[in-house]
């Protein structure tokens, strides 16, 4: 059977969406799309997901991950499932916040599921400062992994953000399922399922390094650089940062005490679980890379590096030749 994938839309980065901003009111819908994980011939490419379920915010784009949600502690949203055109049931479920039983998001514990044709508001408040993460409950096993997650952060009062600040989903994907679901010759078991696609923001090297449709850490001396990861996959990642130590400062919505803060360049992020660390960009100027050191996590199918690879980039070596060979690898025409 032929894929499905050549009349759907295609994806675009997650943007960040300032609720506070639209009155404390969002709407989420569903749009079925292509998503190109890295859409070069270089490095073990074209990486694609044929067939993936994208979140929309608003009028905008669908992405995966999802739109980043944020919002400020004490300033509450109502988030609107838009499940009008979709052919399937879904909700959300936030993570970290306290809510009401029936806002929880998940079908079989309150009663609500969202069918298609129907539209649900939750009611989240903002009541658990930190970063977060929302997804589809729905037949979870298979609808996180079609791309139904995003980011959800809650800023503290008076929260102070870093000279850079960066949001990084991780995300590893069977893309065995993808293909089914876009009508390819294959068969996916989440019991035996077999992770062969590996993303930051849904990229793999060297996409993660493109500057606009990527997400590399660019720096300038003497930044102070803060990450939130977040992990939406279902397997550990331990995070390595090449030539820079940083303090994990908050994990899961929780601040760490400066006293219980320490120096390290390795970080393991397990499922559902957030952690934000942060340095300063002091380094001697270069580009240094930021990989899951799993090295199969690392590859784009058999070829090494790709998969889960970013890097810290510093701006004095933009200009430098071997930054626009990885352009060229990464599809850059900037």
């Amino acid at each position: 059977m032929a894929s499905q994938s050549e009349s759907l839309p295609t994806t675009s980065p997650p943007e960040i969406v300032n609720v506070d901003e639209q009155g404390g009111e969002v709407t989420i819908s569903t749009v079925a799309s292509k998503h190109m994980v890295h859409p070069e011939e270089t490095m073990g490419g074209p990486v694609e997901l044929p067939k993936v379920w994208a979140f929309q915010a608003d009028d905008g784009e669908p992405s995966v991950p999802g739109p980043i949600l944020r919002t400020t502690e004490g300033e509450d949203m109502k988030v609107t499932l838009d499940n009008t055109d979709a052919n399937m049931p879904h909700t959300l479920h936030f993570h970290g916040v306290r809510k009401t039983w029936e806002n929880d998001g998940v079908p079989t514990t309150t009663g609500i599921t969202v069918n298609p044709g129907e539209k649900h508001t939750y009611e989240i408040p903002a009541n658990v400062p930190g970063t977060h993460l929302y997804h589809c409950h729905y037949q979870t096993q298979r609808h996180i992994d079609m791309g139904m997650y995003g980011i959800f952060r809650v800023d503290p009062k008076g929260y102070e953000e870093a000279d850079q600040e960066l949001f990084m989903t991780l995300k590893d994907w069977d893309s065995t399922l993808n293909k089914q679901m876009a009508g390819m010759d294959a068969t996916y078991s989440p019991r035996d399922r077999d992770p062969d696609v590996f993303t930051i923001n849904g990229k793999s090297a060297p996409r993660t390094l493109h500057p606009e449709d990527g997400s590399p850490v660019i720096v300038s001396q003497g930044d102070t650089v803060r990450i939130h990861l977040t992990n939406n996959g279902y397997m550990s990642h331990p995070m390595h940062t090449h030539n820079h130590r940083f303090r994990v400062v908050e994990k899961d919505g929780s601040e760490v005490p400066e006293a219980a803060q320490y120096e390290q360049d390795i970080i393991n992020v397990a499922p559902a679980e957030r952690k934000t660390i942060e340095f300063d960009a002091d380094a001697d100027p270069g580009i240094y890379l930021m990989h899951c050191h799993k090295v199969s996590h690392a590859m784009n199918g058999n070829t090494y590096p790709g998969g889960m690879v970013g890097g810290i980039v510093y701006e004095e070596a933009m200009d430098s030749d071997i930054f626009g060979e990885l352009m060229d690898y990464a599809g850059y025409e900037g």
